[in-house]
């Protein structure tokens, strides 16, 4: 008989991480384009010694030099102090044009008096079909970069009492599942928003009265009311919602496709993409309609509202709202903070992924509830890269890697890391693995000004080092951060001002 105890002690939790941001060829910290100025600048300086002398020389020299340095120093953010700069110059801009301020409803400054969605959500339109299985979807447009988004909620169980295996089986499914929407057709983006808020108790309330039975003894009937007027407080609720982002073209430089049309072909896709999400641990997934999508996007921009829908729900009351109901009645985005209607929020951005390894567990405690923050959102973003033009990235990125660890005599020991790291990535992606751009997007929200600095505090000091993350306030750009963590499938690359390729290449 085999000894069960060495059986077991053969176990080991597995680790993941080797995230990388691929780096562009250059010399130094400098990209591929800054590198090329560099030489455009050396060339302007000689010239300009030879034609106006030593002091003009010198001049050019100075000029170069505060040019590559406002774009190749920065801070641990991996932002330059361009960005820096342009990005507090952009904000003072908006605040002196009063576009930080908006307005809405029958006493706003929009002719039409609904509550529309503000910031890069404005444009949005939403639209329900129902697909092959009977289920209504809700489907979200927004024609200023022709996407459109199907938001599906899950329920996912969690890790508690689960056995170490089911959990790298469901982490393993996920990975599958994200290394599948390369091969999806016209899907640009995905993005998983986690949820935690106080539980008002109307759903758990009309849970057991429904299920009361008139004969049941007095003293099971006080026990269960009891439980009623005692479990809401300091109780919490988790929710989970998955965003699929399709494109209005089915291919590059395609025909753009009509709402009616991107219907027509997701009703047969949906069931097997919910299907293959359920593997990943999600629990119950199901396409929300349109009703549901403006609950969600209505509570977030008036916490109070929570309250009254839940309400609305136990007493069977219908909740009707329209996509024009959704926004806010008025909001004020600041250079740190954003105010709407009954809150007041904070969004972070993740600049820095975990160095080394990590445990599956490892934002366990960032998603979970605190309470220091009355209502706190996690946002995954993802972006697939399609299988062709992933290869030439990992082999770009490698070959990149070893020139710089190969440039020098002694090459630091950052530079080896970096090097391996890349080879494993490419190696990788060679086997069949898939790769995804990706960020997160952190928001906290309280209902009073004086509760705003304590969750500021519980997400800078102790939920994002909890998760080994690296992450900045967004500065000058609340509003668009709190946007992007709805799940509303929004592409903020396709928002910049500033193309992606010009960003990348600096």
């Amino acid at each position: 008989m085999p000894d069960m105890a060495a059986i077991e002690n053969t176990y080991r939790e597995p680790t993941y991480g080797n995230w990388r941001r691929p780096r562009k060829a250059g010399i130094g910290t400098l990209g591929g384009l800054a590198t090329a100025g560099l030489f455009v600048g050396l060339i302007i300086t000689v010239i300009c010694l030879f034609v106006g002398g030593w002091f003009a020389g010198l001049i050019a020299l100075f000029i170069l030099g505060v040019v590559l340095a406002v774009v190749s120093v920065t801070d641990k953010h991996n932002k330059s102090v361009g960005e820096r700069v342009f990005a507090r110059l952009a904000f003072r801009s908006a605040r002196r044009k009063k576009a930080n301020i908006y307005r809405s409803g029958p006493l706003g400054l929009t002719p039409w008096g609904e509550f529309q969605l503000p910031g890069i959500s404005a444009g949005s339109k939403l639209y329900e079909f129902t697909d092959s299985y009977g289920r209504p979807f809700a489907l979200i447009h927004l024609p200023a970069t022709a996407h459109y988004t199907v938001v599906f909620g899950t329920q996912p169980d969690g890790a508690s009492l689960v056995d170490p295996e089911q959990i790298d089986a469901w982490v393993a499914n996920w990975g599958g599942w994200l290394a599948s929407l390369s091969n999806e057709p016209a899907v640009v983006a995905a993005s998983v928003t986690v949820e935690t808020a106080p539980d008002s108790g109307a759903r758990l309330r009309r849970e057991v009265e429904s299920n009361i039975h008139d004969d049941a003894p007095a003293i099971a009937k006080a026990m269960l009311r009891e439980a009623l007027n005692t479990y809401p407080q300091g109780s919490a609720t988790i929710r989970a919602w998955v965003a699929l982002t399709f494109s209005a073209a089915a291919r590059a430089g395609g025909k753009r496709r009509t709402p009616e049309e991107i219907a027509r072909d997701l009703a047969s896709r949906l069931p097997s993409l919910t299907e293959r999400l359920e593997s990943t641990g999600a629990g119950a997934c199901a396409p929300l309609n349109a009703q549901e999508l403006c609950e969600v996007v209505r509570v977030a921009y008036d916490p109070a509202a929570a309250r009254l829908i839940d309400e609305a729900h136990y007493q069977g009351t219908p909740v009707d709202l329209d996509w024009g109901d959704v926004g806010p009645s008025a909001h004020q985005s600041n250079w740190d903070g954003y105010r709407h209607d009954s809150g007041h929020s904070v969004s972070w951005t993740m600049t820095g992924a975990p160095r080394g390894h990590i445990l599956a567990s490892a934002l366990a405690r960032l998603v979970a509830p605190h309470g220091e923050i009355a209502r706190k959102r996690v946002t995954l973003l993802y972006r697939p890269i399609e299988a062709g033009r992933a290869a030439a990235i990992v082999e770009s990125d490698q070959t990149s890697a070893l020139t710089r660890a190969s440039s020098t005599n002694r090459p630091t020991a950052r530079a080896l890391v970096d090097a391996r790291a890349a080879q494993a990535t490419a190696a990788e992606e060679a086997k069949g693995a898939g790769l995804v751009n990706f960020g997160m997007v952190v928001t906290a929200t309280v209902l009073s000004a004086r509760d705003l600095e304590d969750a500021v505090a519980v997400v800078e000091g102790n939920l994002g080092p909890s998760a080994r993350l690296l992450l900045r306030r967004a500065y000058g750009s609340q509003d668009s951060a709190f946007a992007a963590s709805l799940p509303l499938g929004l592409v903020l690359p396709k928002h910049l001002k500033v193309p992606e390729e010009i960003r990348e290449a600096m």
